[in-house]
């Protein structure tokens, strides 16, 4: 399907976390496949490998953290409002730096609605009727709400990551010494706030689990201390966002807990195990792929924070009460089902 000459591209902001902005992707593939639309993507620097290669996204802005000052900021909006004037904007962040945006901005403005108020209730009183507001939709269906008045079901929005074909070929060489018909699972132990990390001992002990059980497995994401430094099978901190995703894209699985990884895995058609801990169904984050599946523990205390950085005074028994072998028996019914 190709794009109209007389039809300008829309611009869209988001910075934020990679995750956010992975999360993006399928929404704009969705609205490129249905409508004939393009896009320039406004967002951090280190987004950028994400959008690579994405056929719907004509141009990507990035912003250095020198450009987001408020100074820097109000000059650099202004350019960029100009620039494109009469083009829609489509504000996927809605916070202060878009809000500014918007300020300058000469053209057709849509909004995504983050549910803050909502939010911030379901997460001081845990009431049912804040659930059922937050769960009705995921965050890929309300981007595709600030444009769309009916969202397409969370499976149609699934990110979208487009390898090209040498970042294919070198993660097919990375994993040269793994190549057998065993089934290949990909590991990311590691997380931003140290109450959505499952125990490293847990992880040691799926690990032995995986080989007793006759897997084959890497570990991908970065961390200041790996898991196994001196295991070829340890790729932590030795990949770039792009080859982090071409290695799942070689995968059979990954297994990880609520982060960003989790999103590059479904960018790139790879099933997740995921273990929710503090962060629950109702922030919207939940994997939305055909084969992916979700252990969490149903606690009074949960959900604890909005983003999982509250420390905790239960030795985080929502995430060390799964245990290795559930997280193994769950993955190899996960495996067994997609290789049919």
């Amino acid at each position: 399907m190709s794009n109209s000459p007389a039809r300008k591209p829309m611009v869209v902001f988001r910075l934020s976390h990679m995750g956010d902005v992975a999360l993006t992707t399928g929404v704009l593939s969705h609205w490129n496949e249905t409508r004939c639309d393009t896009f320039v993507f406004i967002t951090r620097a280190g987004n950028v490998p994400l959008l690579e290669n994405h056929p719907a996204i004509t141009r990507i802005i990035a912003l250095e953290d020198n450009d987001l000052k408020t100074g820097s900021w109000l000059r650099k909006a202004r350019a960029i409002a100009k620039e494109y004037a009469d083009h829609t904007l489509i504000d996927l962040h809605s916070t202060l730096r878009s809000r500014i945006l918007s300020f300058f901005w000469r053209g057709e403005i849509h909004r995504y609605h983050k549910f803050s108020i909502e939010r911030r209730l379901y997460d001081r009183t845990h009431k049912d009727k804040y659930k059922a507001i937050l769960e009705a939709t995921n965050v890929t269906q309300r981007y595709a709400m600030a444009y769309d008045e009916n969202p397409p079901q969370q499976g149609q929005l699934v990110p979208r990551i487009y390898l090209k074909q040498e970042e294919k070929a070198r993660a097919a060489e990375r994993l040269d010494g793994l190549k057998s018909d065993k089934p290949l699972v990909a590991l990311h132990p590691y997380a931003t706030h140290s109450s959505k990390e499952w125990a490293r001992q847990h992880w040691t002990a799926l690990i032995e689990l995986l080989d007793n059980a006759g897997m084959d497995w890497i570990i991908i994401g970065r961390d200041i201390e790996p898991v196994f430094s001196d295991d070829d099978r340890d790729f932590t901190n030795t990949t770039n966002l792009r080859d982090t995703c071409a290695l799942l894209a070689k995968a059979d699985l990954l297994i990880t807990g609520d982060s960003g990884p989790m999103h590059l895995a479904g960018g790139v058609d790879t099933p997740v195990l995921t273990m929710f801990g503090p962060t629950v169904k109702a922030w919207g984050f939940f994997p939305a792929g055909q084969h992916d599946r979700v252990l969490e523990r149903d606690l009074p205390c949960r959900p604890c924070s909005l983003h999982g950085g509250k420390g905790c005074d239960k030795m985080v028994e929502c995430l060390s009460g799964i245990t290795p072998n559930e997280v193994l028996q769950n993955a190899q019914q996960l495996i067994a089902s997609i290789r049919g």
